[in-house]
């Protein structure tokens, strides 16, 4: 049945005209725009998950002119101007802190939830992707909205599999979802087991069991309809007319196709999302600039967001106890807890950061598996450090969330090539060169 359902997208993506229900972008756009009046006061920025085609073609310049980097190191227009911005920025940045003594620029700030305007934001929002149904990046309400669109249309060639699926991929109480599907998957077995017993093939719609576990579940109509139910009239015991769903077994091939339905019911899974890394490539003035977090990386509402810090500052100011290790470590979970996403940066010795989106749950494997995967030297093993001087080590971090790490909502990471092969990497032509071309040239311009 697995394999069924992964032929079921392959077919519907290389065959389906997919409509999208809201604003969007393809990898092969660039910029996020919204025309929906819905939308109006939130004014998205652009998202720079894949490379336009214009990327693509300064992406191949950027690959030559590497290549002239590596015969002849002191040749580089591109780099040399960007490594000149970044040497006047953090000497701006250094002459700056020398005069104040502030906050290390280490971490990002929490949005300001009142901002309309995302200019400011380390990223415009929160993305998806789902490769089964096309190759659009969106956020997740859209993407909801697309799914369901997607599997409506589907409707007519293949009911029964499309209903099991938009049973599981368009409700959102999991509990409900399951309890709809044991009792579908009990109407239809007392249909096998007792083929000729008329009490099994006829559906009161009034009945609470139904009321209640079926009817409320979007799909779970559509899939009593494929199984070979129609919706009648009947006169109940007391002589009144009312709904009943009615089996015919005329409306399906054998009562046995009734296994594979049940079989598909049981197996079928929602329609995943993967989070978009929204990679973003910054020169340190921008970083700097860039640093709240926009309302979609939190799991409260920003009023809920508001009234705890109000009650927290509150409870503060009237507590003067001393508070323990592990009474300050509750806290700073909790403070955590209030995320359902994290921006990383990895900050590069030539001054270059890497941005990425994690869920605060993924574990710190995937942040070196994103780092290593854009790195010029592909391969080469290297380290990650906290803004406190902790060293985080694939080995043994690898699989820590970024909450247990405390990376949350925010860090700059440090990078260093590991000791074991610095020689090697500073006998190299382009030992100053961190990140692959094709990333370079997302670099925001100067």
């Amino acid at each position: 049945m697995a394999d069924k359902i992964k032929n079921f997208f392959k077919k519907k993506k290389a065959d389906a005209k997919f409509k999208l229900a809201g604003p969007g972008h393809k990898l092969s756009e660039s910029t996020i725009s919204s025309q929906s009046s819905n939308h109006a006061k939130n004014v998205r920025t652009v998202v720079r998950s894949g490379l336009s085609e214009e990327s693509k073609v300064a992406a191949e310049a950027a690959l030559a002119r590497l290549q002239q980097t590596r015969d002849n190191p002191a040749f580089n227009t591109s780099l040399a101007a960007i490594k000149a911005q970044v040497k006047r920025e953090l000497e701006n940045e250094k002459a700056t802190s020398s005069k104040s003594i502030t906050e290390p620029r280490e971490s990002i700030e929490k949005v300001e939830i009142e901002c309309d305007v995302p200019k400011n934001f380390a990223a415009s929002g929160v993305y998806f992707k789902c490769p089964l149904i096309s190759n659009d990046i969106l956020p997740r309400d859209e993407w909801k909205r697309n799914i369901k669109t997607f599997l409506y249309e589907q409707l007519e060639d293949e009911r029964g599999l499309t209903a099991c699926l938009i049973i599981q991929s368009c409700n959102s109480n999991r509990e409900k979802v399951e309890t709809c599907v044991e009792t579908l998957c009990k109407y239809l077995e007392n249909i096998v087991t007792y083929p000729e017993e008329e009490k099994y093939q006829k559906i009161r719609m009034s009945n609470r069991v139904f009321c209640e576990r079926v009817q409320p579940i979007e799909g779970a109509m559509e899939l009593l309809l494929a199984a070979g139910f129609t919706q009648q009239k009947l006169t109940n015991a007391d002589g009144v007319e009312e709904d009943f769903l009615v089996f015919n077994k005329d409306n399906v091939p054998s009562v046995e196709s009734l296994i594979s339905l049940i079989d598909a019911l049981r197996t079928a899974e929602p329609i995943q999302l993967e989070l978009d890394r929204n990679l973003q490539v910054l020169l340190p003035s921008q970083s700097a600039n860039k640093m709240q977090l926009p309302p979609s990386f939190f799991a409260l509402t920003p009023e809920e967001l508001k009234k705890e810090q109000q009650l927290r500052t509150e409870a503060m100011e009237k507590s003067q106890m001393l508070r323990t290790k592990a009474m300050r470590e509750k806290d700073e979970l909790r403070e955590m807890r209030k995320y359902k996403f994290a921006i990383i940066r990895i900050r590069f010795p030539d001054g270059i950061l890497l941005q990425g989106t994690f869920s605060v749950y993924e574990r710190y494997q995937d942040i070196h598996d994103f780092v290593q995967e854009n790195l010029e030297h592909s391969g080469l093993p290297f380290i990650l450090n906290t803004p406190t001087g902790h060293k985080l080590i694939e080995e043994e971090d690898a699989n820590k969330t970024l909450i247990d790490l405390r990376l949350v909502p925010a860090t700059v990471l440090t990078f260093a090539w590991h000791n074991s092969i610095i020689e090697d990497i500073n006998q190299s032509p382009n030992k100053d060169v961190y990140l692959k071309p094709e990333v370079m040239v997302l670099v925001q311009e100067i």
